[in-house]
């Protein structure tokens, strides 16, 4: 959820700060804050700055002589305490010398609170963060580390945390437990944040951080210690991202690039994965022989949000597919009804980000109870990736923009390769995997095609906007894409919208067909059509408009429909792939009609780091 950043070294310490959190805003956007230190701040050990909004609302607050040569920064998603500058980080401590910044969620600040309270600390928000810069100073005795140690002993929950003091200049000590953190190492200059996108401008140089882990920076060296401060040899990666990846370039905002880079991150998800000679994927990195893929009886798949509707594709195409029975469940409900493990049972973690909360600690779970479990991630090094059996990189790129676009195509991508790699271990002939590897390195292309109807769409959002709610309604494989699409809708418009199976519209959600609520039909040529064409009549006779997003020369469907929006003719088992983006460009035009923040919506966070 927040974003933090830290810096020791011989730049602008300000402008590093401030540019990491901007790259971290995605993040959190309800206030930010700095702490800078190594400069004159009238009389206060260190140089704090924290107001309520953006990165922008912050920067402009700053004086123009606030400079150091080291600090953290901070930017806020609010879980306790409301969005006030008091309840922004970084939190200091009576005297101001210690700073922290937090992500996470102390479980047991009440508790700790209350105690500190009665030792005559006196604590100036509402947050649970404000607890750790009181207990650091409750056993501060002249070194940061051992305080640090000391006091983390006594939290209960998640944290990622950056800490500075003002009597130790260029010292900045980390710790993780539950939230990500990765240190930046430079040339005389090291970093510590988040996430890589902050110090990718500085440094392709980085280490993950694991829970249990805490870290010692100055700015020529670092020191990563375990729990009983054993220094432990962490191997230390290279960034492949560039820092192109992650601006908009040319596009209005990220999102807008996101979808449109759609066909190219499709392509590099598939890349090197086709074996055309064997009819076959190639797929290394599950790290499972074939002998034990062979034994697989059940496919379970946990995720949250976008990917769990990637996973309901998935689940779907592995049924109809490869003949194996799946399913997709929950991240957040399904570690809490003690799930059964099967031993023939393989899981799956999806999860764009590689941290979410909900995800990870199902992950976790399930491994405990003896599952194999396999991560499908975009984001290199993240825990999900660490933590899993193996996996599959999804390799989209940097997203930036917090509705998931681009990494939802490129999530299913890798399901329908792991398909196709098992499918033809069982059942399916040469032939007709010959065939599928066909429709899938026709999709960029597809995809490509669909982009061209942005003009189109535009149009369509324009006249709906203005109506309160939206029914989006599928069969089959598309009914996880009218999830998808009523989800992307909410996001980034605030228009409420809900996403059904069309077969079940008559057992409820019929009733809230009237000409102000328009229904979003997605229409196949497979065997459910005729059961769907069936459906739009229903719609039809109870004067509800209707916007379809179907087959090119579907005459009927257009007929029907108030507005259709084509698609390219394809084997029925790729439309997810097609049909979804005229879905992510209407939320996208909606929301632009309306005024909204599309990167940044509102009470949103692009990575989801607490429960």
């Amino acid at each position: 959820m927040c974003g933090i950043i830290g810096y020791t070294g011989p730049r602008k310490t300000t402008s590093v700060l401030l540019e990491g959190l901007r790259r971290l805003e995605y993040r959190g956007y309800d206030s930010a804050g700095i702490a800078v230190g190594g400069g004159e701040y009238g009389g206060r050990p260190l140089g704090i700055v924290k107001q309520v909004g953006k990165i922008a609302a912050l920067k402009a607050a700053i004086p123009a002589n606030l400079e150091g040569s080291w600090g953290i920064g901070h930017t806020r998603w609010a879980t306790h305490g409301g969005v006030t500058k008091p309840n922004a980080h970084p939190h200091a401590d009576g005297t101001g010398k210690i700073a922290v910044v937090h992500n996470g969620i102390i479980e047991n600040h009440h508790a700790l609170k209350s105690m500190l309270e009665k030792k005559g600390y006196v604590f100036a928000s509402e947050t649970d963060s404000e607890v750790i810069p009181h207990l650091i100073a409750e056993y501060y005795k002249g070194d940061l580390l051992e305080a640090v140690v000391a006091a983390i002993q006594n939290l209960e929950g998640t944290y990622g945390i950056a800490v500075v003091h003002a009597d130790e200049p260029g010292r900045i000590v980390g710790a993780r437990n539950g939230s990500p953190l990765v240190v930046g190492v430079g040339s005389g200059e090291m970093f510590l944040a988040s996430d890589i996108t902050a110090m990718v401008a500085y440094t392709d140089k980085v280490v993950y951080l694991n829970d249990g882990e805490i870290v010692d920076i100055r700015r020529d060296r670092y020191d990563i210690l375990d729990r009983e401060e054993r220094k432990l040899d962490k191997r230390v990666d290279q960034i492949t991202w560039e820092l192109g990846s992650i601006e908009k370039g040319d596009f209005a905002c990220h999102m807008e690039k996101e979808i449109f880079e759609q066909p190219e991150s499709i392509a590099r998800a598939l890349s090197g994965r086709l074996d055309i000679d064997n009819a076959t994927a190639k797929l290394g990195g599950l790290n499972l022989e074939r002998r034990r893929l062979s034994t697989i009886g059940r496919v379970k798949v946990i995720a949250a949000g976008t990917s769990w509707h990637a996973g309901l594709v998935g689940s779907q195409l592995l049924e109809q597919v490869a003949r194996i029975p799946a399913q997709s469940e929950l991240a957040s409900e399904v570690r809490y009804r003690n799930p059964v493990v099967e031993k023939d049972s393989l899981w799956f973690t999806v999860s764009q980000s590689g941290e979410t909360a909900d995800s990870l600690y199902a992950m976790r779970e399930i491994q405990r109870k003896g599952a194999t479990v396999l991560g499908i991630c975009n984001v290199v090094g993240s825990t999900i990736a660490r933590e899993s059996d193996g996996g599959i990189y999804v390799h989209s790129g940097p997203e930036i923009a917090v509705a998931s676009t681009k990494a939802f195509t490129s999530q299913l991508a890798a399901f329908y390769l792991f398909t196709l790699l098992m499918a033809r271990m069982r059942d399916m002939s040469r032939e007709e995997g010959l065939k599928f590897l066909a429709g899938l390195q026709s999709v960029p292309a597809m995809v490509g095609e669909v982009l061209k109807k942005r003009d189109l769409i535009r149009t369509i959002a324009k006249k709906y906007c203005g109506a309160k709610d939206f029914l989006f309604l599928g069969r089959g494989m598309l009914y996880p894409i009218a999830l998808e699409g009523a989800l992307k809708l909410k996001e980034i418009s605030y228009i409420h919208a809900e996403g059904c199976s069309a077969g079940e519209m008559k057992h409820g959600p019929i009733a809230l067909v009237s000409p102000e609520v328009p229904s979003v039909f997605l229409v196949s040529d497979d065997y459910l059509r005729e059961k769907t064409i069936s459906n739009m009549r229903e719609i039809k006779a109870r004067g509800g408009p209707i916007i379809a997003v179907g087959v090119e020369g579907d005459a009927e469907a257009a007929a029907l429909a108030d507005d259709f929006i084509p698609v390219p003719k394809a084997d029925p088992r790729f439309y997810p792939f097609s049909m979804v983006v005229p879905l992510q460009l209407l939320a996208y035009f909606c929301a632009l009609e309306l005024g909204r923040d599309v990167d940044q919506p509102r009470n949103l966070a692009k990575s989801v780091t607490v429960e």
